[in-house]
């Protein structure tokens, strides 16, 4: 592929059986990832409503479905702590990843065969390690967080809240993250 990308992101592609259909997509790849996110794996494959090809990556922190076309752009993550299962099912030509994440299930088809084994493999890897503190990403904190948490101190400062009040509704608040 003739596109200047990230090392992480060459290293990927090279592992990939196919690249047909997810040039776009590896191009503004970066612009969707973490400070620190790797990527391992990528895919191609479409997800549930079929209609265009993207790409499915599976970064340290978490499994990435992207699809930027010029019409139709989608973006869905899984963070791999949320992850609870994971599942490969193939046919004739193609396989189909299942993501089992929170409650909720997506599924991503029309995928290599070799491509889409590797990424379950090493999603369920990942699942069979114990969770380490260093692994847990969280999520920063918004901008309405901090302005509730700013004004929450306020309010202690000026004697509306009480110690016992405002340490709730504080740990309340960082609850959030």
């Amino acid at each position: 592929m003739g596109i200047d990308l990230r090392e992480d992101i060459r290293a990927a592609v090279a592992k990939m059986t196919e690249t047909i259909g997810g040039g776009r997509e590896l191009r503004r790849l970066p612009d969707h990832l973490h400070h620190g996110e790797r990527v391992d794996l990528i895919a191609t494959g479409t997800h549930e409503d079929g209609l265009a090809t993207g790409i499915v990556v599976l970064t340290n922190q978490r499994l990435l479905f992207l699809k930027d076309g010029v019409l139709f752009k989608r973006s869905e993550d899984f963070p791999l702590g949320r992850i609870t299962s994971v599942q490969w099912s193939s046919g004739p030509m193609f396989g189909k990843i299942t993501i089992f994440a929170s409650g909720n299930r997506a599924v991503i088809d029309n995928v290599e065969k070799p491509d889409g084994l590797a990424i379950c493999e090493a999603v369920r890897a990942h699942l069979a390690e114990p969770a380490r503190p260093q692994d847990v990403v969280r999520p920063a904190a918004t901008p309405e967080l901090l302005e509730l948490l700013a004004k929450l101190g306020e309010l202690h400062q000026a004697g509306v809240l009480t110690d016992a009040e405002f340490t709730a509704k504080k740990a309340e608040l960082l609850a959030r993250l």
